[in-house]
């Protein structure tokens, strides 16, 4: 997997990652991997949901050592 940038929202609560996604995302281009490091549990139910809202698709999450590790790519 290629990824182009990885945001690190990791200690904030909803909606801040979400906020800094959007904006993280609105720098990129078509077809590019967007990571997203994240420690709130609520943030697994909100990208997979803004994701699919966005027209952006979710390619993998992952949990390690309560780090949640997004891969979004831009529709």
């Amino acid at each position: 997997m290629n990824i182009t940038q990885t945001l690190d929202t990791k200690g904030l609560s909803c909606p801040m990652p979400i906020v800094k996604t959007k904006k993280a995302m609105d720098t990129l281009s078509s077809g590019d991997i967007l990571e997203v490091l994240a420690t709130d549990k609520g943030a697994v139910n909100d990208l997979s949901a803004w994701s699919k809202s966005s027209g952006h698709e979710l390619l993998e999450h992952t949990e390690e050592d309560g780090v949640f590790k997004f891969y979004i790519q831009k529709g």
